[in-house]
């Protein structure tokens, strides 16, 4: 019985799977990289200057952050070494900007995917650190999907790299722990979130509904529009709280996977449009769809093409 219970458990923890999700998780980054860069290009010297001379300072911020550890990457490191070049801080930090950006493309592509998962993930690092005051939750996930990524068996099969290099593939049982780290993680993230979403009442009497679609700069949707809904935003944030609460449990089985996996991904669509937070919702779409998102389908793909095979040859018998 025994034997049988270890068995199981390596099954699951070290499945066999293809690299389908490391290529959806790559790519998903990389745009995300360079969609975060985009949208902080105009204002990326005035957030990130030091001595006071930006919206907040990034020597507070970087004191704040470093508190408990003085290991944290951060820019102060690349402006305090240019210092020494007589290199204007300007330059250094429009060059970290061209730097990030250029990991981000190269993700995309597939060109030195380890390279770049590695100096997107601390550039990313030393962002969050040194202007952590006006980070989010978008700032939290890009840090866990770029670790996820720098550590994972890169390239996948239609990146760039396995095409130059050409690398073997990798152990499809070391791709399945990985991607099954990745969907445990994110059972954990959607089930404490949604238990903290439970324990307020906010989220039954849709109060934190109407206080996230109204409040600056959120509040895309006009007041007076949301205001004739008002009777949705209980039903709205029970349903919110459910789907993170039940994440766990129904994502796994075959009969309800599709069901929750689509209503997450309506969630966070929702979100995007809704509220403008449009790298936060492509974040989260991107770890769910490597996550689970070739299980649900290529499965899916599977299951057809055997009932096509059975009708065939059923068609075959019939005939003959």
């Amino acid at each position: 019985m025994r034997i049988r219970q270890k068995r199981r458990l390596l099954r699951f923890v070290f499945p066999v799977a293809r690299d389908e999700w490391l290529s959806i998780l790559r790519i998903g980054l990389g745009l995300q990289i360079i969609f975060y860069c985009l949208s902080l290009w105009a204002d990326w010297n005035v957030i990130f200057v030091g001595n006071a001379g930006g919206l907040i300072s990034r020597d507070v911020t970087e004191t704040v952050y470093t508190l408990d550890c003085s290991l944290l990457p951060r820019l102060s490191w690349f402006v305090d070494l240019a210092e020494r070049f007589r290199i204007r801080e300007d330059v250094i930090l429009s060059g970290v900007l061209l730097g990030f950006i250029t990991a981000g493309g190269c993700l995309t592509v597939g060109f030195f995917c380890r390279t770049a998962a590695i100096l997107g993930w601390f550039f990313h690092l030393c962002a969050v650190t040194s202007g952590g005051l006006m980070s989010y939750g978008v700032d939290n996930f890009m840090t866990i999907g770029l670790f996820y990524l720098m550590l994972s068996p890169l390239p996948d099969h239609i990146a760039i790299d396995a095409w130059l290099w050409s690398k073997p593939e990798p152990n499809r049982r070391r791709l399945g722990c990985f991607q099954r780290v990745l969907q445990l993680h994110l059972c954990f993230i959607y089930f404490f979130g949604g238990l903290d979403k439970c324990l307020g009442i906010g989220w039954w009497n849709g109060t934190s509904i109407w206080r996230a679609l109204t409040r600056p700069p959120f509040n895309i949707i006009p007041a007076h529009f949301l205001a004739r809904w008002d009777f949705l935003f209980p039903a709205m944030g029970i349903a919110v709280c459910l789907l993170e609460t039940g994440y766990p449990i129904f994502i796994w089985p075959k009969r309800t996977r599709l069901v929750w996996f689509t209503g997450v991904l309506g969630m966070h669509l929702g979100i995007a449009v809704a509220m403008g937070m449009y790298l936060f919702a492509w974040i989260m779409i991107v770890l769910n769809l490597a996550a689970f998102g070739p299980d649900i389908f290529l499965r899916q793909r599977r299951d057809i093409r055997s009932v096509n095979g059975r009708a065939d040859a059923e068609t075959r018998l019939a005939a003959g």
